[in-house]
């Protein structure tokens, strides 16, 4: 199953429920709300349009609910990465990879990643 497409802003209540969960609305309002002036009401939206999108879990624990998510950040980002290809490259990783070492400037440790990458494939054929 494709993960469900979330928005910048619902990247963030995802990612503080990556890095612990479960955690109820007011935990999320105070971590994520603060940091990104959000109201409770902005929060809690976010959290509903999560919901809908089968992206989190809510239970209930000690009468709250308690949120976790459904889609695991590697599946997250696979999906995110592939539709950066798919929209701006063709779906081609190397057209991307050229854009980058065109615009910014490789790191000699980036190069020799990006060669240690390539050999690896290589060896696997």
């Amino acid at each position: 199953m494709a993960s469900p497409r979330i928005s910048a802003a619902e990247s963030r209540i995802m990612e503080a429920l990556w890095a612990r969960s479960p955690q109820s609305a007011d935990e999320i309002v105070a971590l994520v709300g603060a940091a990104q002036n959000w109201g409770e009401a902005t929060v809690k939206t976010l959290i509903n349009r999560l919901l809908k999108k089968k992206a989190l879990a809510s239970e209930r624990t000690a009468g709250r609910a308690a949120y976790r998510p459904l889609v695991s950040r590697p599946d997250y980002v696979t999906g995110e990465s592939q539709g950066l290809l798919d929209r701006l490259f063709g779906g081609e990783l190397a057209p991307l990879v050229a854009h980058y070492a065109r615009h910014r400037p490789l790191s000699p440790q980036e190069v020799a990643e990006l060669k240690r990458l390539i050999q690896e494939l290589d060896d696997e054929d």
